[in-house]
């Protein structure tokens, strides 16, 4: 079948919106029909080559739609079911999802391979193979993936919020809850307040933590971090660090999560700074594939017991915690709707994308 979608063809090259081959789906895949696609900083990623991936290549990661054909040997999903696109795939069978590290699951070895799970392409334009960000690639009307890489919904959830939950909200509430492991009366910092860091706060404040620092440069990000739980706020770190020693009577932070645009080293020492004593520090925030750098003082980690984690997906189990995450959003504790500054015409992804690395927006949508 033939569908839109937007493809980046070179490094540093714009979005290029264009009708597309698809192939239908094989064995343990299944085709969806997209309803929308959250605008995702990692996209971007791809665009400036901080994340390999082999281009030419479909992209998009957060979605959700409705599926319209299953492939031989699919059981768990028909036709009509409402599903939420993972980035990461989770077979539930390997060594990782059986110790529950399912964001860690052995398919996510294929992520940057270029062609699906058999070694084969669904998608061609131009007299190529094209290869599917993450093996989904929601940026595009229709899509085929992988089983692994889909969660089953119930049919009354509003999708194009649920679509935020393929990566964002999912990522940054987890950064604070799994990966950081914050409590109730905790004091969490965040460093970046974009589309992971605003999840991030609102992470922090359904664990239950008293002090809830947004720490962005950007004023209409400082603005809006109180609507989702942030107690205070600062523009930078040297402006954040005073702030947290005086709420804490001079303990500092439990939490400090990095969720800024582009994980850079001297951010690791500076966070590491905001927290106390076995203060953790968790790195959210993609950061350049060669960058082999990081600065911070190993005697605070020696004489604090501070700690570095690494966080991907919000060290999430993305068939449970998504929907958990759909009941917080039902009772209200989790807000969605709000997270949505604009949306956005497929034709629009550059603008989209524009809009925010100029700090307008929480998260963009594509509505299809």
């Amino acid at each position: 079948m033939k569908t839109k979608a937007a493809v980046l063809w070179g490094v540093n090259e714009k979005w290029e919106v264009e009708e597309v081959e698809l192939d239908g789906p094989r064995a343990a895949e299944v085709l969806v029909k997209l309803t929308a696609c959250g605008l995702c900083h990692s996209d971007h990623h791809v665009v400036t080559g901080d994340l390999p991936a082999p281009l030419p290549i479909v992209g998009g990661h957060e979605g959700a739609g409705v599926i319209v054909e299953v492939g031989p040997g699919v059981t768990e999903v028909t036709e009509g079911d409402h599903v939420v696109m993972s980035f990461l795939p989770a077979c539930g069978r390997c060594k990782p999802c059986a110790r529950g590290m399912s964001n860690l699951c052995d398919l996510g070895a294929m992520l940057f391979a270029g062609p699906q799970l058999d070694g084969t392409y669904r998608v061609h334009a131009r007299g190529r193979d094209i290869s599917q960000l993450l093996l989904v690639g929601t940026f595009s009307e229709y899509t085929v993936v992988p089983m692994a890489s889909v969660v089953k919904v119930d049919d009354g959830v509003p999708l194009d919020k649920a679509a935020l939950l393929g990566c964002g909200v999912t990522t940054g509430y987890g950064s604070v809850v799994r990966t950081g492991q914050a409590q109730a009366g905790d004091t969490v910092v965040v460093m970046g307040i974009g589309g992971v860091g605003i999840n991030a706060v609102q992470g922090a404040k359904i664990a239950g933590a008293r002090s809830i620092i947004a720490i962005d440069p950007v004023e209409f990000k400082r603005a809006r971090a109180p609507e989702f739980g942030a107690t205070h706020v600062a523009a930078c770190v040297d402006e954040a660090r005073p702030l947290i020693k005086e709420l804490t009577a001079g303990e500092m932070a439990n939490v400090c999560v990095i969720t800024t645009d582009v994980g850079r080293g001297p951010y690791v020492a500076q966070a590491l700074s905001m927290v106390g004593k076995r203060g953790r520090v968790v790195q959210a925030a993609v950061a350049p594939a060669t960058d082999m750098s990081v600065e911070m003082s190993l005697f605070d980690l020696f004489s604090f017991e501070k700690q570095v984690r690494g966080c991907l997906f919000g060290s999430s189990n993305p068939r449970n915690d998504i929907i958990e995450l759909l009941s917080l959003y039902d009772n209200g504790q989790l807000k969605l709707d709000e997270l949505i500054t604009r949306e956005y015409a497929l034709d629009d992804v550059n603008e989209g994308y524009a809009d925010m690395l100029s700090g307008k927006n929480l998260r963009g949508l594509i509505r299809y």
